[in-house]
C-alpha cells in the first residue's frame, strides 16, 4: 500500500516526481533556500532575543558591581558583607584602578577599569575566557574580548601609562564579562602595585541578591550596604540594569531586520512552490484527463499533484536545515563575540519549528493549483491537452510585432502573454528578488554611514593632551557615593573617567600647535561630568573651544554648535527631558551653571544618549584638557606627533597619535547577514524563472521547430527564449526597487528606535539615481540568468525532433 494511496496513485506521484526532473529540482533548491535562510534568520533572531539575559543567568553576573575605599574599610569587613540579607552570592574584595594603556604605536586606549583576580572563576561574575590563558605573573594582562582584534591581538604589549617608566604589560588572554564588571584583568599583586598617583586602589566587590528586577530594588540593595559599612566605604557602584539597557538595545536593532528577510523569504518560497505546481497543472491537462479517465477521483489527482510537491520539498527542507545550521555557525560565532553570550547554538525548537512551517506552507501553495486540477473536467482536459487558448496573447503578439526589433525578439517579448499567471509568478518572483537587493544595498551603506558617524572625535590626527579636565570618556559612568567632609581627596573609581594628565598652560598648548608646521586645523576639548536640571545624576558633557566641525557629531535635525549658550544634545536626552530644539536647559560644569539653548540633535548613543555638547568658551572658569588636531594632507602624524610632543612635553603636556579605528563588529556582522540572506533570496529568485521558462519552452517546442525548419538560427532562438523574460525582468526591476527602497525607509528608523535614537539623514538617505538604476537592471539580469540553461537547451533541440513533439 502507498503512503499516497493505492499502488496505482504511488506509481502516478512517483512517475511525475522522476519525469518532472527540472521541476523537482527547482521546487527541492527553492525550498531548500528558503528554509536555510529562515534557520539562518531564526537562530539570530533567538540569538539576538535577549542575549544578555542568557549570558548574564550563565555567568552568574553581578547585580551590584561596588567599588569601596580600602583606607575606610578592611578586606575582612568586605567580605562579610556577602552574609547580609538578601545577598545570595558574592565575590571579592579585589584590588581595583583604572590605567590609560598606551599602544606600541604611541596611540591611546581609553580609562580602562584594571581589576585584579586569581582566575576567571567564581561564585559571581564568572568570566568566560575566549582565547589565551589567565594573568599568573605581573606584567600578563587578560583583555574584555571586545579589544580583540586586527591591533590587540595574543602576544601584544601595552604600556600602563604614557610615563617614562610604565611597566610593559603582555596579553596572554581575552576574556568577557557579561556583567562589564572590568575592561582587565592582572594579578591582584600587579593591580596593586599600578595604583599610584591618580590611579587610586580601591576594592571591588561583586553581589547577586534575592530580588534585583528594577531599579527601586536595586537602590534598597545599595542602601543595605552603605548601611553595613563605615561611612564614606562606598566610593561607587554600577548596576546590572544599565548593562543590559545598553546590550538588549543593540540587540534590538537586529530584530526588525532579520524579521524583514524572514518574510520576504517566506513570501518567496509561497509564489516559487505555487509557481512550479499551477505550471504542472497547466502542463498536464491531457494526463489529468487520461488519469480521471481511467478512474482517478478528482481527490485522488489533489493529492497525486500535492504529493508531487511536498516529495521534492521534503528533500529541499531536510538539506536546507542541515545548511542553515552549517551557515548559523560562523554568524552565531559573531554575534557570541558581540553581545557576550556563551555557547551560542542554534537553537533545537528552531529546526523543528521551521521546517514544519516550510511543510505547511508548500502543501498550502500546492494545494490551490491542485484543486483546480481536481475541478477540470475529464473531456475539457483530454481536448484542450497542454496548448494554451489560441485567443490568449494575440493581441500581445500583433502590438510586438509592430516593433522596430527582430522578429525572434519580438515573438519574445509576446509570449508570456499566452500564460498570464505563470507570467505573474515570475514577475513577483524578479520583484521580490530585486527588493532584497536594493534593502541589502541599502542596509550596508546606511550601517557603514553608521560607523562613519560614530565616535567623530577619533577623526583627529593627533591628540595633544594638556591635562586641563577629563580628556576621554571612560568605559561606563558610575553612581557614586556622596562624599563625607572629613573624607579627605576624593578617589577616583574603577569606573570613572579617566587619569588625569600632568596639568599643562592650555595658552601654551594652543600656541605650540598653532606654531607647529603641518597644522592644519585644531580645537580644544574638555570632559567631564554635569547635571542638568530636572534630570537626577549626572550627563557626560563634552566642550568644545574653536572650530569644531571636523569634529561634529552627524545632525538629525537643528545644526552644530557654533559659539556660546548653545548646547547639541542626543536623542534619549529630549525624550527624557521633554525638551525639543530651541528650548532652554540648566547646565551646571564644574560649578558653574549656565542657561543653554538647544540647537541641534545630535546621532550619538553612548552614555545611553544622555550627552551635552556645547561650546567651551560658555562656561568661564573651564579649560580644555585636549586638543585635536587634524593634519595637512602628506603629513605623518606619527612624526608631527612625536615631534610637537618634544615641545610640550617639557611643558606638561603630552602628545599621541591616533590609531586607526576598527570596524564595528555589529555592524560587520549584520552586512555579513545581510549578504548573504540576500544571495539566497536571489537564487530562488532566479530558480523561480528557471522553472517557468522550462515549462514554457517545452510547452512550445513544436513552434519553435516551425520556427527553425522556416530558417530560424540556433542564436535566435535563444534570443526568442531571452526576450520572453527580459521584459518580465523590466518589470521586476521597475517594482522592486521602489519596494526595496520603502522597505529600507521603513525598517532603518525602526532599528533606530530599537536602538534609542532617531537616523541622521546621512544614515537613511543613501541611495543615488545611478545605483537605483544599477539595481532595476539586477532584475532584469535575474531574469536573464534564470532562463539561458533553458534558452540553451532550446537552441539545441534538432528540427525534426521538435516538430514530432506534440
Amino acid at each position: 500500500m502507498s503512503p499516497f494511496g493505492s499502488g496505482a496513485l504511488g506509481r502516478v506521484v512517483r512517475s511525475g516526481v522522476a519525469r518532472r526532473r527540472v521541476q523537482t529540482l527547482v521546487i527541492a533548491v527553492a525550498t531548500m533556500m528558503a528554509v536555510a535562510s529562515a534557520v539562518v534568520a531564526g537562530s539570530l533572531m533567538v540569538a539576538t532575543n535577549a542575549p544578555f539575559d542568557h549570558a548574564f543567568a550563565q555567568q552568574h553576573g553581578a547585580h551590584i558591581t561596588a567599588q569601596f575605599d580600602p583606607n575606610r574599610v578592611s578586606a575582612a569587613r568586605l567580605a562579610s558583607t556577602g552574609r547580609l540579607d538578601e545577598v545570595t552570592a558574592s565575590a571579592g574584595p579585589f584590588p581595583s584602578t583604572t590605567i590609560s594603556p598606551v599602544g606600541r604605536d604611541g596611540g591611546h586606549l581609553p580609562a580602562l577599569t584594571l581589576v585584579g583576580r586569581p582566575g576567571p572563576g567564581g561564585d559571581v561574575d564568572e568570566l568566560d575566557l575566549k582565547s589565551g590563558r589567565w594573568a599568573r605573573k605581573p606584567g600578563e594582562i587578560v583583555l574584555s574580548a571586545s579589544f580583540s582584534g586586527p591591533f590587540l591581538k595574543l602576544g601584544s604589549t601595552l604600556r600602563s601609562s604614557d610615563t617614562a617608566n610604565a611597566p610593559t604589560l603582555t596579553v596572554v588572554g581575552f576574556a568577557l564579562s557579561a556583567g562589564a564588571s572590568a575592561d582587565i584583568w592582572a594579578t591582584p599583586a600587579q593591580v596593586r602595585s599600578l595604583a599610584t598617583g591618580d590611579s587610586r586602589l580601591t576594592s571591588q566587590m561583586l553581589y547577586r541578591f534575592d530580588s534585583a528586577g528594577t531599579k527601586a530594588r536595586i537602590a534598597e540593595d545599595r542602601k543595605k550596604l552603605t548601611a553595613a559599612l563605615p561611612a564614606g566605604a562606598l566610593v561607587g557602584t554600577q548596576s546590572w540594569l544599565d548593562t543590559k539597557r545598553a546590550a538588549d538595545q543593540g540587540a534590538a536593532a537586529t530584530i526588525p531586520f532579520l524579521f524583514a528577510f524572514g518574510v520576504l523569504g517566506i513570501v518567496m518560497s509561497v509564489i516559487i512552490v505555487g509557481s512550479v505546481i499551477s505550471g504542472a497543472v497547466g502542463t498536464s491537462l491531457r494526463r489529468i484527463g487520461i488519469l480521471k479517465a481511467i478512474g482517478f477521483t478528482p481527490r485522488e489527482v489533489v493529492r497525486a499533484y500535492v504529493a508531487q510537491a511536498l516529495i521534492p520539498a521534503g528533500a529541499g527542507i531536510a538539506l536546507g536545515v542541515v545548511l542553515g545550521n552549517l551557515l548559523a555557525v560562523p554568524l552565531l560565532d559573531d554575534t557570541e563575540s558581540v553581545y557576550g553570550t556563551v555557547s551560542l547554538s542554534v537553537a533545537w525548537w528552531v529546526d523543528v519549528v521551521v521546517p514544519a512551517c516550510a511543510l505547511l506552507v508548500v502543501g498550502i501553495a500546492a494545494l490551490v493549483p491542485a484543486l483546480r486540477a481536481g475541478r477540470l473536467r475529464t473531456v475539457e482536459a483530454i481536448a484542450v491537452g497542454r496548448a494554451p487558448r489560441s485567443t490568449r496573447g494575440q493581441w500581445a503578439h500583433r502590438a510586438a510585432g509592430r516593433l522596430p526589433l527582430p522578429r525572434p525578439v519580438t515573438y519574445g517579448l509576446a509570449s508570456p502573454f499566452a500564460h498570464p499567471v505563470r507570467a505573474l509568478a515570475m514577475v513577483l518572483a524578479v520583484t521580490f528578488g530585486t527588493v532584497a537587493a536594493t534593502f541589502a544595498v541599502g542596509l550596508t551603506q546606511s550601517l557603514n554611514a553608521v560607523a562613519g558617524a560614530q565616535d567623530p572625535e577619533n577623526r583627529a590626527d593627533v591628540i595633544a593632551v594638556s591635562g586641563a579636565h577629563d580628556s576621554g570618556s571612560g568605559p561606563r559612568r558610575v553612581e557614586k557615593e556622596p562624599q563625607q567632609p572629613s573624607a579627605g581627596p576624593q578617589q577616583t573609581t574603577a569606573a570613572s573617567g579617566p587619569n588625569q594628565q600632568p596639568s599643562a598652560d592650555p595658552d601654551a598648548v594652543r600656541a605650540a600647535i598653532a606654531a607647529q608646521p603641518g597644522t592644519a586645523s585644531y580645537y580644544g576639548m574638555a570632559h567631564g561630568d554635569a547635571t542638568v536640571s530636572g534630570i537626577s545624576g549626572t550627563v557626560r558633557a563634552s566642550l568644545y573651544q574653536g572650530d569644531s566641525s571636523s569634529g561634529a557629531y552627524e545632525m538629525i535635525a537643528g545644526r552644530w554648535i557654533d559659539g556660546r549658550g548653545q548646547v547639541v544634545v542626543p536623542t534619549r536626552f529630549l525624550e527624557r527631558t521633554g525638551t525639543r530644539i530651541g528650548d532652554f536647559v540648566r547646565v551646571t560644569f564644574e560649578r558653574e551653571t549656565v542657561r543653554l539653548r538647544i540647537v541641534g540633535e545630535a546621532f550619538d548613543t553612548s552614555d545611553d544618549g544622555m550627552q551635552v555638547h556645547a561650546d567651551l568658551d560658555s562656561f568661564p572658569s573651564a579649560e580644555p584638557g585636549a586638543f585635536d588636531i587634524e593634519v595637512k594632507p602628506g603629513v605623518s602624524p606619527a612624526d608631527y606627533a612625536r615631534e610637537l610632543g618634544e615641545v610640550l612635553e617639557p611643558l606638561g603636556g603630552n602628545v599621541f597619535a591616533n590609531s586607526a579605528p576598527e570596524g564595528e563588529n555589529m555592524i560587520l556582522l549584520l552586512e555579513a547577514m545581510a549578504a548573504l540572506l540576500t544571495l539566497m533570496l536571489m537564487s530562488v529568485a532566479g530558480l523561480g524563472v528557471l522553472n517557468s521558462v522550462v515549462l514554457d519552452t517545452r510547452e512550445r517546442v513544436h513552434d519553435l521547430g516551425v520556427c527553425k525548419a522556416l530558417g530560424m538560427s540556433p542564436r535566435q532562438t535563444v534570443g526568442l527564449v531571452l526576450a520572453s523574460v527580459a521584459g518580465i525582468g523590466v518589470v521586476g526591476g521597475l517594482i522592486g526597487v521602489p519596494a526595496g527602497f520603502a522597505l529600507h525607509g521603513y525598517v532603518l528608523p525602526v532599528m533606530g528606535e530599537a536602538a534609542g535614537t532617531r537616523l541622521p539623514p546621512s544614515v537613511l538617505d543613501v541611495y543615488d539615481v545611478p545605483q537605483l538604476v544599477l539595481l532595476g537592471l539586477a532584475g532584469v539580469l535575474v531574469a536573464l540568468l534564470g532562463a539561458t540553461a533553458p534558452a540553451g537547451w532550446a537552441a539545441k533541440v534538432r528540427t525534426a525532433t521538435a516538430l514530432r513533439t506534440e
